[in-house]
């Protein structure tokens, strides 16, 4: 039997309900690493599961910096008002408000990279390897790896969470969800600076 400070502990992690985090625990004997990985894995299904549901709700979260010279606005919404109201979503808000003043992101997916903009960032990186004597197919392969660096970059859902690397922003999303337990969605984000 799991003690109840790890229960909590992992509850307080995931928010996962009680039942789920037993269960996690049972099916890892015990090892909190592996009843973790375990929740989180159950938590992108969470997410899949209510991908679909519609949001009608939701927060706009504004942050202006103390000096004044950057503010951000990021639209996220969820499908009820009872969740928007409530610390944890707004708390959420605050985070991915933070995450695009700090890194200033220019897309929200890579699907809204301009096509344009992609095959100048491609052209970039062959005329940097062009005496570099490595077969094409190897060169392509370097170029598709520079180009996923581009997108963790500049796609907001790619970027590293500023305050835990091991976390993208998508993943933090996906961690909200299964939170929550509710469908949330960055709608948009807008970031101003002087």
């Amino acid at each position: 039997m799991a003690s109840l400070e790890l229960i909590k502990k992992l509850r307080e992690q995931t928010g996962a309900g009680m039942s789920d985090v037993n269960k996690a625990l049972s099916e890892a004997n015990g090892d909190e690493e592996k009843a973790l990985e375990i929740l989180r894995k159950n938590g992108s299904k969470i997410m899949a599961k209510k991908a679909d549901r519609e949001t009608k709700e939701g927060v706009i979260e504004c942050y202006v910096h103390p000096n004044g010279k950057l503010g951000v606005l990021v639209m996220i919404a969820c499908e009820t008002d009872f969740v928007a109201r409530t610390d944890v979503f707004k708390e959420f808000a605050h985070e991915v408000a933070l995450q695009i003043a700090a890194t200033n992101p220019l897309y929200m997916v890579p699907g809204e990279v301009p096509e344009e903009v992609l095959n100048k960032e491609k052209e970039i990186y062959r005329a940097q390897m062009v005496d570099s004597g490595k077969p094409a197919d190897i060169l392509e392969k370097i170029i598709d790896g520079k180009i996923e660096k581009y997108y963790s970059e500049v796609c907001l859902m790619n970027q590293l969470y500023i305050k835990d690397d091991s976390l993208t922003i998508a993943k933090l999303l996906e961690n909200a969800i299964a939170k929550i337990g509710e469908n949330i969605k960055i709608v948009k984000f807008t970031r101003l600076s002087l």
